[in-house]
């Protein structure tokens, strides 16, 4: 899509973090926003920043895991803008805890968001996106959905699921002229361990320092999915980190996980 002046894009997530950040990047470019998300507060924030760059805007407060509310979105946002052109998948949660401690529920709450979300996602707004003379699909995975690490099991569940996902639609979607792009982030200056669960208030504190403190900004990922976005992308990588990680993975497969278990024990 190499023209997105005029576009309209739907950004799930889009209370803060990297869903802000995007919806800013695109709004920059030309874009119509609507943005969604489950925080009005957060909402009200992002689509003020969105207007002030003089392009067309409108919230949706929406939970992605509510299949309901997903099947309705789609005629909100044609409602409000007529189109739509690009659907960025960027709503997600975390879980840092082993899985037998994980309750069910606590994994029925990351699957409905991170998974569930997408789907819906996809599913919905794509009998819109092939209406119009092309369109592309976003979807956020992690690094941790090219490798998995102990503690992330659920979380690495998902973000694999969605990056399976956009690679067959990459090649389902093609001849519709529909781009797929399934971004892999780092580490990133967002609130998703504060938001996320399986941790003490002192150590999701903790850890968010060391985030501030050593990961990027969202409007770097932001730039990515632009990119991704013009350039028809699959698998972006983004931070020093995830290709790393990727690189580590590709040479050693096994030894890898060898390592990270090794890790796991001596930590234990």
């Amino acid at each position: 899509m190499k023209n997105l002046k005029g576009r309209v894009a739907v950004i799930t997530g889009a209370g803060s973090g990297i869903g802000r950040a995007t919806s800013i990047a695109l709004a920059e470019r030309g874009c119509a926003i609507a943005l969604v998300d489950i925080d009005p507060k957060g909402l009200e924030e992002s689509v003020a920043l969105v207007r002030a760059t003089g392009v067309d805007a409108s919230t949706h407060l929406a939970d992605v895991a509510d299949k309901i509310r997903m099947q309705c979105l789609p005629e909100e946002v044609i409602a409000e803008h007529g189109h739509v052109h690009i659907l960025i998948n960027n709503a997600g949660v975390s879980i840092a805890q082993k899985f037998e401690d994980q309750s069910i529920e606590d994994i029925e709450w990351i699957v409905g968001i991170n998974l569930w979300g997408v789907i819906y996602g996809c599913k919905y707004f794509l009998p819109y996106l092939k209406r119009e003379d092309e369109g592309h699909i976003v979807n956020l995975s992690s690094m941790f959905g090219i490798a998995a690490v102990a503690g992330q099991g659920s979380y690495s569940a998902t973000k694999f699921a969605v990056r399976g996902l956009s690679e067959a639609l990459y090649a389902e979607l093609s001849s519709a002229s529909i781009g797929v792009s399934s971004i892999h982030p780092g580490t990133i200056k967002t609130r998703i361990i504060q938001s996320g669960r399986g941790l003490s208030d002192a150590k999701k504190a903790d850890i968010q320092r060391k985030f501030n403190k050593v990961g990027i900004s969202p409007h770097r990922v932001a730039k990515k999915i632009v990119v991704a976005i013009e350039r028809n992308q699959l698998c972006v990588r983004v931070s020093a980190e995830t290709y790393i990680l990727d690189w580590l993975k590709r040479f050693f497969p096994v030894s890898f996980h060898r390592f990270i278990a090794f890790f796991e024990r001596r930590h234990q």
